[in-house]
Order: structure tokens, then sequence, then C-alpha cells
């Protein structure tokens, strides 16, 4: 049998048929939004009191981390967090290796904080995380003057040491990525003058968004049709308040189960609303889903709203490849809208996902296609053809340690004619604990 990230052994649950889903949730606070937190309130001098925070496996591996270089991270309640700082250059060398486990994210947010520190640090992760590049990451930060060393193709384990100062360097990031960004913006507090990212493609700007709720100086504008971003170095960071919005790609996963069941009426509370990471709203919208946006409002420099979303037909559609870095993580979960609408949705521009914790192309078009699915797998995208209704089910899918992956086929289970089992519940820890349980009180039935 296969393991876990946790080392324990698999196990296995099926998605059965479903007739509605109904009820009002909150959905866990924003991945990406927890990562953020837990870093910049550890350079600040003064506590940072933190509600909503991930108490997902991948955001609990940056509190170590972040433990390891001398801040003091502290839960105070079920989502409720207490960071106090060392200060913008006041982390110290960690006594031992830093194994971030499955997090990927949180590993390419740290290497760019790494890099502004004169020590070494070292970073390892579980067995999926040390099959990811991290070379598009390491590449700017050795410009940058830090020192990086991994295994072969850029893997993990790395050592990391930085420079003192970094060198402020303008970057203009070749692929979109919100990590590269980061990274560089991350090593930029500590380079005096200016560090400069430019992008042609805008990605989600959490990290420009909370440096300056955290009291840095960051400018973004539009220069030649590109997005510009530039950080002031050395910045002396203020503690604040945070309250972390709920994750939309975790909204994903019952907002596309309720969209696809009609009589379904759910409701989902407190999403967070970036600009830059509502492409399934706006792609499921034309693809006929009912979903409406209520009580629209800002929290912590964030916006945040309610989603309505009642069951309806879907249709097939052509999703431009530009919404792609609004959407990237929550493919999967379209894909399985998509073998319940009516017609070819056709996802291009999605090389990215196949680096992800699972190449996950290939592992939604073998399970969809497991599953009675009409699918196609291209070099950067797949085309499924729904048949307007529910896909035959039936099949048993290997989710490779991806959460994403596995929450995507629960949900075509529950849309399915027959039920869908995954391999292993276990991954899901990583974005979504308590998945299953919140699913079950919209009227799902899972079986282990």
């Amino acid at each position: 049998m296969s393991k876990s990230i946790n080392n324990v052994s698999a196990r296995p649950v099926d998605a059965r048929p479903c007739d509605r889903l109904t009820g009002r949730i909150a959905v866990p606070g924003d991945k990406s939004i927890s990562h953020r937190t837990l870093i910049l309130g550890g350079l600040t001098v003064g506590e940072t009191a933190v509600e909503g925070l991930l108490e997902g496996e991948d955001v609990l591996a940056t509190a170590r981390a972040m433990r390891a270089l001398g801040a003091q991270v502290e839960r105070a309640g079920e989502g409720s967090w207490r960071i106090h700082g060392c200060g913008v250059g006041g982390l110290g060398e960690p006594a031992d290796v830093i194994d971030m486990e499955n997090a990927g994210t949180g590993v390419r947010l740290l290497m760019g904080l790494a890099a502004g520190y004169g020590f070494t640090t070292f970073f390892t992760g579980d067995a999926s995380l040390r099959g990811r590049p991290m070379g598009r990451v390491a590449r700017p930060l050795e410009r940058m003057g830090a020192s990086i060393t991994a295994r072969s193709r850029d893997r993990l384990p790395l050592a990391i040491t930085g420079a003192v100062p970094p060198v402020a360097i303008t970057y203009e990031v070749p692929v979109p990525s919100a990590q590269v960004k980061s990274a560089v913006l991350l090593a930029g507090l500590h380079a005096p003058g200016a560090t400069t990212v430019i992008e042609r493609e805008a990605t989600r700007d959490h990290t420009e968004r909370m440096l300056r709720a955290f009291g840095a100086e960051v400018s973004v504008e539009a220069v030649d049709g590109a997005t510009r971003i530039v950080l002031q170095g050395q910045p002396e960071l203020r503690p604040t308040s945070i309250r972390v919005p709920g994750d939309p790609s975790s909204a994903a996963f019952p907002l596309v189960a309720a969209a696809c069941l009609p009589g379904s009426e759910v409701t989902i509370t407190g999403v967070g609303m970036n600009p830059m990471r509502i492409g399934l709203i706006d792609t499921l919208v034309e693809m006929g889903a009912d979903i409406a946006i209520r009580d629209p409002r800002d929290e912590g420099g964030e916006p945040v709203a309610d989603l309505f979303v009642r069951g309806a037909r879907l249709r097939g559609v052509e999703v431009p490849a530009f919404r792609a870095p609004s959407m990237i993580d929550e493919y999967p979960v379209l894909s399985v809208a998509a073998a319940f609408a009516e017609g070819r949705t056709v996802m291009t521009g999605l090389a990215e996902l196949r680096v992800k914790e699972s190449d996950r192309l290939a592992v939604m078009a073998t399970g969809l296609a497991a599953n009675g699915v009409a699918v196609e797998e291209l070099e950067d995208g797949m085309i499924v053809t729904g048949r307007g209704g529910r896909p035959a089910g039936g099949g048993t899918i290997a989710t490779h340690l991806d959460h994403r992956i596995a929450m995507s086929f629960l949900v075509l289970g529950l849309l399915a004619d027959k039920p869908v089992t995954i391999d292993d519940i276990a991954p899901v820890a990583t974005s979504f604990p308590g998945f299953l349980d919140l699913m079950t009180g919209l009227g799902a039935a899972f079986g282990q």
C-alpha cells in the first residue's frame, strides 16, 4: 500500500453520488496569505496577531521554519496565532536542516528570505517536494549574491548561503510566477536601494499587499504593457493585526460541486476575492453557473465577499490562456466541472501544472478517462468533453500525494453515476483540514 505525506498507511476514501448540496459554510484561511503572514510577522519588532490562519500541514511547516530561524510563533487558539519577530536582518542561523514537508510555496518564499542572511540554511522536504524544481527561484537569488547548492536539476535538499547585504536588482520574471516574484522581493527587504520585479503577465499580488500592510514602501505601476513592482529595501516592518480570508482555491471544491448539482444552494462566507484569484468564478459563470457575489468588503487590505451558488446546467467553453495565473490551482476541479458540462471545454497555457505536487495534467487526464470522461491531454493543457450530465464514475484514483487531485476526484464522485475512490485522503490535510466533515455537512456522502 502507498504511503501518505506523514509516512503512515494510506487511507482510501470513496465519494458517493449526491442529489444536491445545501448549507452555509466557511472554508479554511488562504494558504498563500498564511505563509506570507508568518514570514513577514517574523521580520517585525513586536507582536503580530493573526486570526483565521490556515492550520494545514504546508502552513505549519512554514511556522516551524520561522521558529527555527528565531521568530516566536505560537498558537493561541483555533486559527489564532501570535508572532513576535526579530526585525529585518534579525533572524538567526537554524541549528538543523529545515524540513518543509510538501510546502512548495513555503520553501520558495523562505529561500528568498534566507538569501538576505550571511549564514547557511539547509532545506529539504518529502518525496514529492524533493522532486520539484527550485532553479527558477535560485537563479535571481544568485544574481543578488546568494550561493545555492542543490541536487541535480535544482532539486531539494539544497543549501543557501545569503549575501550581507544582497544586491538590489531589476529582474524580469521569465514565466508568470508569484513565488519567484515574492522570493526576490523578500530577499530585497535586506538589500540597500530599490529591488525591482517586472512581470509581463500579472500574478497574484498578496506579497505586495502584505508588504505594504507591514509598513514597507512598495510601488506598482504599468509600464510598456508590463507590471513593474519596486520595493525600497531595509525597511522597519511594523507588527499589525491580520485576518486571513477564506482561500478561494479551497472554496473551489464546494463551489464546483454545488454549481453542478441541480437543486443545490450553498453559501460560502468570507472568501478572498483578490482580482488575481477569481479566474475560476469568471469561468464557471461563462459556463452558465449561477453564482452571486454578496456583501463585498475589505479585510486587511484584501477584498472579501460571500459566494452564493445554485446548481445549474453547464456548457463547455474555451478558457483563455491569459486567465491561467488567476486560477492555476483550480484547473483540476475545473476539469471536473467540464466533465459534467455539455460539450467541449478547452484549457491551455497550463505547462505550470506539470511541476506541481504531481504532474496534474497527466494525473487528471488519466483519472478522468478512468471514470468514463472523454479527455484529450495536450502538452500545455487538456480538452474535456462532457455529456451534459453525470459522468460514469466508478474509477479508483492514484492521488500521487497531491491534495488538489484528491479533492477534485472526491467532487467527481459526488457528481458521477457511480462512486469514485481515491487511494489516500491524508494529503488533503495539506490545505483543507476538515474537508470531509465540511462537505458531509452540506449533504455529501463518503466511505472509508
